[in-house]
């Protein structure tokens, strides 16, 4: 025990989770733990600075902001309400149709924004009111906008596989293409799910209001959105970062002389404004996250973690097996890019020892994350979804509890079956 509270390594872990546990926000646990533990054991607190600045400069992150700004664009641009409209005009009044158009839009949404609450944020305000309307219950309709918002981070192009790809050294290009096929697989297991509940309920979709060929005019604009973004990525005419940059100018295009939505200063200045939040909140938290990662391997907690593991069993699924239930745990208390940050160091040597596929096991391990953004009690994507219901948590959550389900059963078929994360990527001869 003596030894124990002489160790870096355990001060570390322990002055992050104790203010975790104290609702302290994260980054400020990352980064006090962090700070901490190099003046306690004089690691030199000039490194800081260096570690902090050095932690966000770099090229493929400055897609971070550029994405978030193109998915407010593209908000306020009316593309998500004309994607909605689509979608409802092709459902009908099937039964669970409007459900079904849900988890479609959500899912195309994800093509566009790149992150969980974003999507729940754009869609939310549409569909969830639409729903409720047609005689859904507002709890269902909530829970299967915030729950498939999820699918945003899986999705290309997706925030979430720029910060694994800068953390693994793993080609974000290829991490892209590997997310189309198991986001899918989740999206069907949603849509399975969300049948099955408007069966039992009676739910059912609405009459037309527009002819499928008008709607699908209207949209038009909207669907190239992801076909320009991924296209441009996936034909060597530019890089993820760019394509981000073209996303934006692409958006404001379409905004402006299509729509044109976006027609007066203070509209942008909004957008503007909102972008800046939302990208402050990410880069405090990568900064914090990247600190608290080079000092975890300096004083071998990543070592002594994947030690841990690594003695527990030689059995790879065995091991797969702890890594997802340690992944959903941490999903509930953490977001996605202080995972990234936090576990995927020490999960690198355990990558390298069963030599498994770093762009497969970054699939696996974001999905297990897009789970964690519906799973109390930091659930972002549940909580956007109350603000904008005006329903509690708990509401929300006893309904969500069928779809996380069928979420974890795409997960165990996305980990049981590699193939279906590499197959795109070495089709298009991104390995």
């Amino acid at each position: 025990m003596d030894s124990l509270l002489h160790d870096p390594a355990f001060w570390l872990l322990a002055l992050f989770i104790i203010p975790l546990l104290l609702r302290v926000p994260i980054a400020l646990a990352l980064g006090f733990s962090a700070l901490a533990v190099v003046w306690k054991w004089d690691m030199g607190l000039n490194m800081l600075s260096y570690n902090f600045f050095a932690g966000i400069a770099k090229f493929p992150l400055l897609a971070i902001p550029f994405f978030i700004l193109a998915g407010y664009i593209m908000e306020r641009a009316g593309i998500a309400a004309r994607i909605v409209a689509l979608m409802e005009a092709l459902v009908g009044s099937m039964t669970g149709g409007l459900a079904v158009a849900t988890v479609a839009v959500a899912t195309f949404w994800g093509a566009v924004s790149g992150s969980g609450p974003a999507t729940v944020a754009a869609l939310g305000l549409i569909l969830i009111p639409g729903m409720a309307k047609a005689g859904y219950d507002k709890a269902f309709a909530t829970a299967t906008v915030s729950v498939t918002s999820g699918l945003a981070i899986v999705i290309p192009p997706s925030i979430a596989f720029i910060v694994y790809g800068g953390v693994a050294d793993v080609s974000v290009p290829a991490l892209f293409a590997a997310g189309f096929i198991p986001g899918v697989v989740v999206a069907i297991f949603i849509m399975g799910a969300v049948l099955l509940i408007s069966r039992k309920h009676g739910y059912k979709g609405k009459e037309r209001q527009q002819p499928v060929s008008k709607a699908l005019r209207e949209a038009f604009w909207g669907i190239m959105t992801p076909v320009v973004i991924l296209g441009g990525i996936y034909g060597g005419v530019f890089t993820p970062t760019e394509a981000a940059a073209v996303a934006i100018f692409y958006g404001l295009f379409v905004g402006i002389f299509i729509y044109r939505t976006i027609n007066s200063l203070s509209v942008m200045v909004e957008i503007l404004t909102e972008t800046v939040k939302a990208t402050a909140v990410v880069m405090i938290v990568v900064t914090c996250a990247g600190l608290y990662s080079w000092v975890g391997s300096t004083v071998g907690l990543v070592e002594k973690c994947s030690g841990v593991l690594l003695g527990v069993s030689e059995n790879p699924w065995i091991v797969l097996f702890m890594i997802n239930i340690i992944l959903l745990l941490a999903g509930m208390l953490l977001d996605a890019i202080s995972i990234y940050y936090v576990f995927l160091p020490f999960m690198l040597p355990i990558m390298t020892h069963f030599q498994w596929d770093p762009v497969w096991f970054g699939i696996m391990m974001t999905t297990n994350l897009a789970v964690g953004q519906v799973t109390p009690p930091v659930a972002v994507n549940l909580y956007v979804g109350a603000k904008i219901s005006g329903l509690t948590m708990e509401q929300i959550s006893k309904a969500a509890l069928p779809l996380i389900g069928a979420a974890l059963l795409a997960l165990a078929v996305i980990t049981a079956f590699p193939e279906l994360s590499t197959f795109m990527p070495k089709l298009l001869g991104l390995y």
